[in-house]
């Protein structure tokens, strides 16, 4: 079976992904505030190698778990569902864009959705 990582193009697409997704993050004023301070060119490599991972491009992901990459910003920036689906909403509004179909989405949602109590530290 193809993964998503190849559906939707390999390295490239998803390093094109990752580029307009955080802009589109960092003018949404929901979520922006959770990346001031942050080297956003460090955050997108991380975001690369995740992406890269969760969609089946990889075998492992080398960063650290989802709970221990979020805790603080539940704890001390009182991250939650809201914010959650903001994010989901930002990368989907990105593939869109990127003219990628339907169907990818919604798997792309999928995987987003399957480690929501893991970034929610639930």
């Amino acid at each position: 079976m193809t993964s998503l990582y190849d559906k939707l193009g390999g390295d490239a697409a998803i390093d094109a992904a990752v580029e307009l997704f955080y802009q589109k993050v960092l003018a949404d004023n929901r979520i922006k505030h959770f990346f001031e301070g942050v080297d956003m060119q460090k955050q997108a490599s991380h975001q690369k190698r995740f992406l890269t991972y969760a969609f089946g491009g990889s075998d492992n992901y080398p960063g650290k778990s989802m709970r221990q990459a979020h805790q603080r910003l539940v704890d001390d920036l009182g991250m939650n569902d809201n914010h959650f689906d903001a994010v989901i909403e930002n990368l989907g509004a990105t593939l869109q864009e990127l003219n990628v179909p339907n169907e990818l989405i919604q798997e792309a949602a999928n995987i987003a959705e399957s480690i929501r109590a893991d970034v929610l530290c639930r």
